[in-house]
């Protein structure tokens, strides 16, 4: 279980395919703070740690995750949001965030809003996936409040210090990027769905 509030960020040394499975190496600031078999939220995605070693780290993603998310796109020296599962206790700052990405999205385009930036994106809506008016919605695991909620696009307003500490300052038209719709919005659309 995560929050949506990221941690840090990490930097993609190393992409290896096994199989239909891909690994990927990633060195952090909280690489030291990690053990084997730990979840870690990359983008948004929750993977599980399978090795470490100095400041450096690797997780391991199947092809199912390769092909919802934007795993496919990763590059050596990208940057990804990270954070760690959240502990018992602790508050919950953003919403409540699975690391199960629902499907990916398109950056439609950013909007500078004098101080902040309004990002839009596009999503194939037949999934069956809704966003609502100042709803929660997690973008490359950034838990963000909707706006401007339509059929398969919506925004996002982003704050100065989120641009700064996450990896929305390298989105450009056309980015792929993870989504995870809110959760208890995704159970009331399957109980809508179920009575009709």
């Amino acid at each position: 279980m995560f929050t949506g509030i990221i941690e840090t960020l990490g930097i993609i040394k190393d992409l290896k395919k096994d199989n239909d499975n891909l690994h990927i190496t990633l060195s952090s600031t909280i690489t030291n703070e990690l053990k084997i078999d730990q979840s870690v939220a990359h983008n948004g995605v929750c993977l599980t740690v399978v090795a470490i070693n100095n400041d450096e780290y690797t997780v391991t993603a199947i092809r199912e995750t390769i092909e919802k998310t934007n795993l496919a796109d990763w590059k050596i020296g990208d940057i990804v949001n990270l954070e760690r599962a959240m502990k018992l206790g602790d508050r919950l700052d953003g919403h409540i965030v699975q690391g199960h990405v629902d499907q990916f999205g398109i950056c439609k385009s950013i909007e500078e809003a004098n101080g902040s930036w309004y990002f839009t994106f596009e999503y194939d809506s037949k999934l069956n996936n809704i966003t609502i008016e100042k709803g929660s919605i997690t973008v490359n695991g950034v838990s963000l409040t909707v706006v401007n909620s339509k059929a398969n696009e919506f925004s996002v307003a982003i704050i100065p210090y989120t641009y700064e500490h996450t990896n929305f300052s390298t989105f450009s038209k056309g980015t792929k990027i993870n989504l995870e719709f809110d959760v208890v919005g995704k159970y009331v659309a399957r109980l809508y769905a179920l009575k009709q």
